[in-house]
């Protein structure tokens, strides 16, 4: 081992979280025991760390719930020796091949000629300098080559787990090169406690029945493809389903995969569940779930939301499953233990606003009827209306001035309309304020899909469903409800419409909120003004008394006391990137900066955007997980509302338990930034500088007067009285680190 190495990560892993011990929820559950399901680390926390590594085991022992098990691939060296390696096969997750460049052979599993470095070539001490690496290329190969390959005892003697699983893949390949499985593990047994111990073959179950004493482990049946061929009966696995009662003579527990009991169609939708829990329970089998991980493609009916995806196994009215195999232990461990049994009316225990990103955009097309609809009933505090100006001066929501980014308006005969406008983009667009709003309302919507380019999708079969509405609309909708709090009108491209369109957004929306009874402050719903131009809000100021907020689009890390001070005179909150709080170095977290800090300061509260569930939207520190990242910045931070394209997710996390415990548990702890990068560098990476926003980043000249629009002029006129916009920050049509990171992990 290397002895130094090791002693660093486990400090550095120790001082992660903020928080102890927690206790078992009292709740009820539908498990055959009664009690919570069981956490398994599979590999420890391999949705991080190498599968089976030190720090894997370390990290998921330390954030799991209290009794949670670490699970271990058990593989047979030349010489006997047991070691937890994910696979037969050496080459699927370490260094031997550039260790052992002539190691390769090949060998018959499950009647198959497969080549590779096995475990069975090499013996425990040829494999001391080899070492572990990811075996998912989607997943940092920051941590690849530290950490060596684990003796079973070895792991059990330095990890202690409360709980010890050992799962046995190949019996009866190991049995046919003279290995015995069997032995090993009976000899083991004298020094590790071995809880639970699972294999896909019958034979081995045989072999190893009362061998163990009264007080054995706990023997799990693992269920491979339902027409993969179990080698002692011969009978495909789905055959053996049907006969739980044959199971039940050899296990006390079956171990499926997800889709044994929730399946998807052809478009990754969920099907009605089977009854294989309640037929298993009645058996008296326990039924333990594998295939639970946050960085893979999940049913649409999920939101891309693992936390969602768990409740449905462990928490759904029904059933409850007896245990999940997981590679991000800390999201199953939140979800058995602060999520379930919540209720509807769950109290909050944290109040931040949960503000929309154009309704629940992440579910249904922006801005459209029913993402606002499913924005307020997942919970939003605030629902948002990025306001767009018709050629005939109505105001509508539209999550961006060019239609073809939102609707699919370029499979329509208005895609002619396309036009040049470098004061609004660098490439053509099919304007709004080119075709008039009887022409618009009519336009199919479209879903955004912003991560499209790693074959991630959003609910395909609402990627056209509603209706663009007007902002009349929007705030009629919004007016009576009492469960918001407020509505949010984003203004941009005032000058430009003010001086090439003939057009008074300001104007239109004063209007507007005239017309539908918001008047002047005096409506029971908070109306808030949102624009990145300062002569925006100065213009509202002047002719309202709505409260205005300032949106920072650039990265910022430091922001001067002047510009603060500039902010007060015209804004009440302020919206900022996830980046100008958190600076990010390949996808991993450094440091926190003082915007945040700074602005509170100033009696100004700050809003972040944007929030996303898909797991490539967020750095590595926060698990592939959407929960961890809203806890990091609510709990962590401490900012005042999250701008966010799933409301839910943020409306849920309000509602946890475990936010109302004196002690937060581990798995509830906000992220301490710079964690994980320090495990692989061990001087913190040099940024690159970045100008202080100051108070010549904030001021503008006024809003110019509206000027008539000329009939023959084309959109895209170029004028020398024109304000240029200010540079847009990296928010805007970038996409982020993480996805650079991710694209060139694809190419590998």
């Amino acid at each position: 081992m290397r002895a130094s190495t090791v002693l660093l990560c486990f400090v550095v892993l120790i001082q992660l979280f903020a928080g102890q011990t927690d206790a078992r929820s009292s709740s009820p559950w539908q498990t055959l025991s009664g009690d919570a399901p069981l956490v398994i680390a599979r590999g420890g926390f391999s949705g991080l760390f190498p599968e089976s590594s030190f720090n894997a085991y370390i990290f998921a022992k330390q954030i799991s719930v209290a009794g949670a098990a670490l699970w271990c691939d058990v593989q047979l060296t030349k010489d006997g020796a047991g070691i937890c390696f994910p696979d037969l096969k050496l080459n699927n997750a370490s260094t031997v091949e550039s260790v052992y460049p002539k190691g390769q052979k090949s060998y018959k599993v499950n009647g198959v000629s497969t080549q590779g470095w096995f475990t069975i070539d090499f013996s425990l001490g040829d494999l001391s300098n080899v070492s572990l690496i990811r075996g998912i290329l989607s997943r940092t190969e920051k941590f690849d080559g530290i950490y060596s390959i684990l003796p079973v005892e070895y792991l059990f003697t330095q990890i202690k787990p409360e709980f010890f699983w050992l799962n046995v893949q190949h019996d009866a390949f190991y049995a046919q090169q003279n290995l015995s499985m069997a032995s090993f593990l009976i000899s083991a047994s004298r020094t590790v406690s071995i809880d639970y111990i699972s294999s896909p073959e019958v034979n081995f179950f045989r072999k190893i029945a009362g061998r163990f004493g009264r007080n054995g482990p706990i023997f799990v049946f693992q269920f491979l493809g339902t027409e993969d061929f179990e080698p002692t009966t011969n009978q495909t696995y789905g055959s053996i389903l049907s006969n739980l009662t044959f199971v039940k003579t050899f296990a006390s527990g079956i171990l499926v995969p997800k889709s044994y009991i929730l399946r998807l169609d052809d478009k990754q939708y969920l099907q009605p569940p089977r009854s294989l829990v309640q037929d298993a329970h009645k058996a008296g089998l326990q039924v333990h779930v594998s295939g639970f991980a946050n960085d893979i493609d999940i049913a649409h009916n999920y939101s891309s939301d693992p936390v969602s995806e768990y409740l449905s196994f462990v928490d759904n009215g029904d059933f409850s499953v007896d245990g999940v195999l997981s590679d991000f232990p800390i999201t199953a461990s939140s979800s058995i233990e602060c999520f379930s049994h919540l209720g509807k009316n769950a109290i909050k225990q944290v109040d931040f606003l949960v503000i929309s990103k154009n309704g629940a955009s992440g579910d249904y097309p922006g801005c459209t009827d029913l993402a606002y609809d499913k924005a307020i009933k997942d919970g939003a505090d605030v629902i948002d209306c990025s306001v767009q100006m018709s050629s005939d001066g109505i105001p509508f929501c539209s999550r961006s001035i060019d239609l073809s980014n939102s609707t699919m308006i370029s499979q329509t005969p208005f895609a002619q309309r396309s036009t040049h406008v470098p004061e609004i983009s660098s490439n053509n667009g099919i304007y709004t304020f080119s075709l008039t709003w009887a022409e618009i309302r009519n336009l199919t919507p479209a879903i955004a899909n912003p991560y499209r380019v790693y074959n991630i999708f959003r609910n395909p079969n609402e990627k056209n469903s509603g209706k663009l509405i007007l902002l009349s609309e929007f705030l009629n909708l919004a007016k009576n409800l009492t469960s918001l709090s407020g509505v949010l009108i984003s203004v941009e491209n005032a000058v430009y419409l003010r001086e090439k369109q003939g057009l008074d957004v300001v104007k239109a929306v004063l209007d507007t909120l005239m017309e539908t009874g918001y008047s002047n402050g005096t409506a029971k719903t908070k109306v808030m003004i949102q624009s990145t131009n300062s002569s925006v809000l100065v213009n509202f100021r002047k002719q309202s008394k709505y409260e205005t907020v300032y949106k920072v689009e650039e990265k910022i890390v430091d922001i001067s006391d002047s510009a603060i001070e500039d902010i007060n005179k015209f804004a009440n909150a302020v919206v900022i990137g996830k980046e100008s709080v958190f600076s990010l170095f390949d996808s991993f977290i450094t440091r926190q900066t003082k915007v945040v800090e700074k602005l509170q300061k100033s009696k100004l509260p700050v809003y972040v955007e944007l929030f996303q569930n898909e797991f490539v939207s967020q750095p590595f520190d926060f698990f592939s997980d959407p929960t961890v990242e809203i806890n990091s910045y609510i709990t962590g931070v401490g900012i005042n509302g999250i701008i966010t394209e799933f409301p839910f997710t943020a409306a849920r996390y309000r509602r946890n338990r475990c936010l109302g415990e004196k002690e937060l548990p581990l798995y509830m702890a906000p992220v301490k930034p710079g964690t994980f990068v320090q495990l692989f560098r061990a001087l913190p990476p040099a940024e690159a500088p970045t100008p202080v926003f100051n108070d010549d980043d904030v001021t503008e000249p006024p809003l110019p007067p509206v000027t008539a629009k000329s009939p023959t002029s084309a959109p895209g006129t170029s004028s020398t009285n024109a304000q240029a916009p200010r540079p847009s920050g990296q928010t805007r049509l970038t996409l982020s680190l993480r996805l650079s990171v991710f694209a060139s992990l694809l190419l590998l």
